[in-house]
């Protein structure tokens, strides 16, 4: 008798323990692309983004999950301005973010990582290295439980997760067309802002001022309610009316193209620097230094990014200023070093905003020295 017992036992604990791998399996195969879109956006693994979501949510089977679309159990946060529910966890009746979609939540939990200071120090280690990443989460005080990155590991294993990492690098290596300029939180659910590493030698703009703004580039208007509030949300806007969507009058290339002969591309607001830099085999640190840019990643409204090193002089001898344009904004338009115009034109301040109509020096004047001019 005792042994027909443990026989019903045992089948009964292995249908249920099939049950819940044929659930994980299918909700990894649900999500794999949108993790994979998100680890070349981001930096954020693939195999990490997989395993933290199967934890958080059971697999899509948690109460949480099914009422909230909150995949990560991320918490509200005294900054949250979005719909909100309530769910005991460490706490009884903790705030937790809901989103709209899945996809806004895992966008979302790419962006808590890298916007927060405590877990910036993960972004420095191996991407593949999927057990350092886990034990950095636990360091960091993403989840309290002592075993969570155990916990993690053992999904990674279990389900060979490692192979969707390999998957992001060699999209990044080898970007196809079809990548590019997709949209995240559109209901296909996927990434965009991917740009052909390969360049196009006729893709050349002869300075801004010589390219002339006869046509707009026809931009996806998306729906004004389909992304969520977050405190760490990038809106993906691109409407040409939005001050993020700056170069929306300019006719840019979506691949590499150059200006004053180096290469460059428009990249989109929410986009990873750091995705970019390991797209086209560059440190984060060149792309920095190449573009005169402070310490940063994720780009909060568009903008022209080098690929090399800018000239130290224009095309054009001079660039007319248009009302609200920065000195950093005409030294990217023109793909001049700022450094060098401020010498060219040591009469403007690098902080201040330059007035409209005035012209701004790209190379040394004849005079061999700068004046203002008031045009």
């Amino acid at each position: 008798m005792m042994k027909w017992i443990f026989s019903l036992v045992s089948l009964f604990c292995f249908a249920h323990l099939h049950a819940q791998n044929s659930k994980t399996i299918a909700y990894i195969d649900q999500y794999k692309d949108i993790a994979i879109e998100e680890m070349i956006r981001s930096g954020v693994p693939a195999a990490i983004t997989l395993a933290q979501a199967v934890l958080e949510s059971q697999s899509g089977e948690s109460p949480l999950v099914k009422r909230s679309n909150n995949h990560f159990g991320i918490k509200c946060k005294t900054e949250w301005t979005g719909a909100k529910t309530y769910h005991d966890d460490d706490a009884k009746g903790e705030c937790f973010r809901v989103y709209d979609n899945p996809a806004a939540s895992f966008k979302d939990h790419s962006d808590f990582l890298r916007t927060r200071a405590h877990y910036q120090f993960l972004f420095k280690l191996n991407p593949t290295d999927t057990e350092a990443w886990a034990k950095g989460l636990k360091k960091a005080g993403y989840a309290t439980a002592p075993t969570y990155a155990q916990k993690l590991m053992k999904i990674v294993k279990d389900y060979q997760l490692d192979q969707y990492n390999t998957m992001a690098l060699a999209r990044m290596s080898n970007p196809q067309p079809n990548d590019y300029n997709t949209q995240v939180l559109a209901q296909t659910d996927r990434a965009r802002d991917l740009v052909p590493s390969n360049t196009n030698n006729n893709n050349t703009i002869k300075g801004a001022e010589a390219l002339g703004t006869s046509q707009e580039i026809k931009k996806q208007e998306p729906s004004a309610d389909n992304e969520p509030a977050s405190e760490t949300f990038i809106p993906t806007e691109q409407r040409s009316n939005s001050p993020k969507a700056k170069y929306g009058h300019y006719n840019f290339p979506e691949s590499v193209f150059t200006i004053n002969n180096t290469s460059v591309i428009l990249v989109k607001a929410g986009t990873s620097l750091l995705a970019i830099a390991n797209q086209h085999n560059i440190s984060l640190a060149k792309i920095l230094q190449y573009n005169e840019l402070e310490e940063t990643d994720i780009i909060a409204e568009d903008q022209l990014i080098y690929l090399e090193k800018k000239p130290k002089k224009g095309e054009q001898e001079f660039y007319i200023v248009k009302a609200g344009e920065t000195l950093f904004e005409i030294a990217q338009l023109n793909g001049v070093r700022l450094e060098n115009i401020l010498q060219y034109n040591n009469h403007l301040n690098k902080s201040a905003l330059p007035t409209p109509g005035t012209k701004v020096f790209l190379k040394m004047p004849l005079s061999g020295k700068s004046t203002p001019n008031r045009k």
